[in-house]
């Protein structure tokens, strides 16, 4: 067990890991259904792929995009348990909601309303993780909260590609969204927020092996003192602006957004049309993809990076670069594909490629700001990640899907995803430029957050500063 920390700091974390994770999976199991049943919405409202392409791409976005950032701003100044349990009570009201949608404009209103709701799960989240979870213990930590993703489809490809098939897509949301409520409830009973009940009390500094002396002790509640400072927006945005590592992991991702979402929001619709799987076939293969590979991809690069390279995000980033090209590569060979199985197979191969890497792209997120700054800089990560890359990518392969027709007829769908894919050798690129900065932007965070535990002699990128928790000794 890390020195200073006792057994009540370690179920708290615990707990507060397990029903954020808990919450993200049900945050992503809304878009995976979604994704599993645009045939069957096309079918029963009469849409084209156009407005498929909108409803699950731009029109959900823009929302979700522009408010994630004013509740980051709340969550980086107020209580970030009740934003979280509102906002996911919000939500679920809502994606249930969506069944009873009779026409494209219902249902694009009642998408807002999941938007301005989803809006509110990841950045609060990720900040009130990052106040548990020390440096070190970040990118796995990061890297199990990130399983939300792999096991979403197990409710949002496998039980719904099931329930659609025997019920309909209605009773998909509903079934599926109404979960969501006690979650709520569960998050606002048992989570605590760390600013009400250890701001008067002094700092940690975890140092492998040893407890901390009276004067890194002195100086970490000084730097306690100043880390509930709070800045303006446009302060933040200076400073993330002036932040290369932060440019390049808000390019890289943006861009990863648009062309994974330009793929996987169409990929059950590709496999149906070209294929010709039914949505339960589909929402199995999705289950051994996604579930299965997606869960070995995220928990072991996670487990990888905290045990070989846990402070050195320089090569964390050389491996999300690489794992992102072979994604790439494999996914351009999967719309190749003559057959379906091969298809399907490479469907699987690829998936730990791409989810093994927000572990640890979300952790350097986190190290690379001072504490004042992180709910906002995730949410500004995720402003163009889903204002351009969600919402663009996947109304951008609808709209080529539907320009390609007239040439390619019912294969139009395959070009338009196949024509995308290269793309991802570019997020590649930006990831490895990051490499070349955040050791530097690390260091410069933990001067501003502990700038007299630095004058002590004690290297940044060595400590890790935690408020205890109020049950720990003091």
């Amino acid at each position: 067990m890390t020195a200073g920390l006792d057994i009540h700091e370690v179920r708290n974390k615990n707990i507060a890991l397990a029903i954020s994770l808990a919450i993200l999976t049900f945050n992503y199991t809304d878009s995976q259904v979604l994704a599993l049943v645009l045939q069957n919405i096309k079918s029963d409202l009469g849409l084209s792929d156009t407005q498929l392409g909108f409803l699950s791409g731009i029109g959900f976005a823009i929302f979700y995009a522009t408010m994630g950032i004013p509740i980051a701003r709340l969550a980086d100044r107020g209580n970030r348990v009740t934003i979280i349990s509102v906002t996911t009570a919000l939500w679920s009201v809502f994606v249930v909601t969506c069944g009873a949608a009779r026409s494209f404009v219902q249902l694009f209103l009642i998408r807002i309303g999941v938007a301005v709701g989803e809006a509110g799960c990841i950045p609060p989240a990720q900040s009130l993780l990052s106040d548990f979870f020390p440096r070190a213990e970040r990118a796995r930590a990061f890297a199990i909260y990130s399983l939300g993703l792999p096991l979403s489809v197990i409710l949002g490809g496998f039980a719904a590609g099931w329930i659609n098939q025997y019920y309909g897509w209605r009773a998909t949301f509903i079934i599926l969204g109404c979960p969501g409520i006690p979650l709520a409830i569960l998050a606002r009973a048992m989570l605590h927020e760390p600013r009400r009940t250890g701001a008067s009390r002094p700092l940690v500094i975890d140092s492998p092996g040893r407890r901390p002396t009276s004067a890194e002790v002195q100086g970490s509640t000084r730097a306690l003192a100043g880390s509930g400072q709070t800045h303006s927006f446009r302060d933040v945005a200076r400073a993330l602006a002036g932040n290369r590592t932060f440019r390049h992991l808000l390019i890289g991702n943006t861009l990863l957004y648009f062309f994974v979402f330009g793929a996987i929001q169409w990929q059950p619709t590709f496999f149906i049309r070209t294929h010709g799987l039914s949505t339960g076939e589909m929402g199995t293969w999705e289950l051994l993809a996604w579930a299965v590979l997606g869960t070995v991809g995220t928990y072991g690069m996670g487990s990888i990076v905290h045990r070989f390279m846990a402070r050195d995000e320089r090569r964390q980033l050389h491996l999300m670069s690489l794992s992102i090209a072979v994604f790439g590569g494999v996914t351009i060979l999967l719309y190749l594909a003559a057959h379906r199985y091969v298809a399907l197979g490479l469907l699987v191969l690829s998936a730990p490629f791409y989810t093994g890497i927000f572990g640890p792209l979300f952790a350097i997120n986190q190290s690379i700001v001072p504490e004042s700054m992180r709910a906002t800089a995730v949410a500004l990560l995720l402003f163009f990640a889903n204002l351009i890359g969600m919402g663009l990518g996947s109304f951008a392969t609808g709209l080529l899907s539907d320009m390609l027709t007239p040439v390619y007829g019912s294969n139009s769908l395959r070009y338009s995803l196949l024509s995308l894919s290269p793309g991802f050798f570019w997020c590649a690129m930006h990831f490895w430029f990051a490499s070349n900065t955040v050791a530097a932007d690390i260091e410069r965070a933990y001067r501003e957050k502990a700038p007299n535990v630095v004058a002590d002699g004690i290297r940044p990128t060595m400590v890790n500063v935690r408020a205890p928790s109020p049950q720990s000794p003091g």
